[in-house]
């Protein structure tokens, strides 16, 4: 499957910037550990944008930030422009852990049931609102079966059928496909920006694979761990690989191999 979505970029703020999320110089101190320092970047509404960089540099905190579940030591994290004071309904999180992430005890149609219930969707309309996320995530059939009968490429494609069911503004995602074997991990990816494409969402994905995030993203930026006094963001890279993307043609062109080999140097350095 492939997706596309218009080329924007994450930058850093400037006033004025139409920016759905923006990092404002965002600092964030765990008592004597700083994990994040000045950190400026935005997300325009329909972008992908990769993070990565070398553990501990905080790349699951800025989902955290985003959700406003944390809050920074210094700056500010804005939603179009406001600061962000708490959790809202259309910000949805899709986990890597989605064995944990799923609620054992419901089938499948009522693991998204679940979201439709919090968002106060009365039950005569739930139904159909299910089958048609259950069809578009290839469900369908699995509908009646527990999470523990599904594969793990199936009870990932659960917990972002559940995510989809918030008609979610933005899409949090950390390291999702990390724990799936590499053909599984490749569908999941194609269904991501399908979906992504179809919807309009704006997506915050974090992962270790520099190929992941190149071939997912508009732009792919790299924190630095123990930041002292320089910037968390250490290196912004944006992605002008052609949309739909392939998984042969686009890991083959030369730009992709080129953005490869910088982030790639870059994660060696900073190891």
């Amino acid at each position: 499957m492939t997706a596309g979505t218009a080329h924007l970029r994450a930058v850093p703020v400037v006033e004025g910037a139409a920016a759905l999320i923006a990092f404002d110089e965002v600092g964030l101190d765990f008592g004597p550990r700083r994990v994040l320092h000045r950190l400026s970047f935005a997300l325009r509404p329909g972008e992908i944008v990769s993070v990565v960089g070398p553990s501990g540099c905080g790349k699951t905190t800025l989902l955290r930030l985003v959700t406003g579940l944390l809050r920074p030591t210094r700056g500010a994290v804005l939603r179009e422009g406001r600061p962000i004071d708490g959790p809202a309904g259309d910000v949805a999180i899709v986990f890597q852990d989605y064995a944990n992430a799923l609620l054992p005890w419901r089938t499948v149609a009522g693991n998204v049931s679940l979201a439709l219930e919090a968002a106060g969707m009365p039950a005569a309309e739930r139904a159909p609102r299910i089958a048609a996320l259950l069809a578009k995530v290839g469900l369908a059939v699995h509908a009646d079966k527990f999470p523990r009968q599904l594969s793990g490429g199936m009870q990932q494609r659960l917990q972002i059928a559940r995510c989809l069911a918030q008609e979610p503004a933005i899409l949090l995602m950390d390291e999702p496909f990390g724990a799936l074997d590499a053909m599984t991990r490749q569908d999941l990816q194609d269904e991501m920006l399908r979906l992504v494409r179809e919807s309009g969402t704006t997506v915050l994905f974090i992962t270790h694979d520099l190929d992941e995030a190149i071939y997912l993203s508009d732009t792919v930026i790299a924190l630095r761990a123990n930041p002292g006094e320089q910037s968390s963001l250490a290196r912004t890279f944006p992605v002008h690989l052609p949309r739909p993307r392939q998984q042969l043609a686009t890991r083959e062109a030369p730009e992709f191999l080129r953005l490869r080999r910088q982030a790639y140097d870059y994660l060696l350095e900073t190891h």
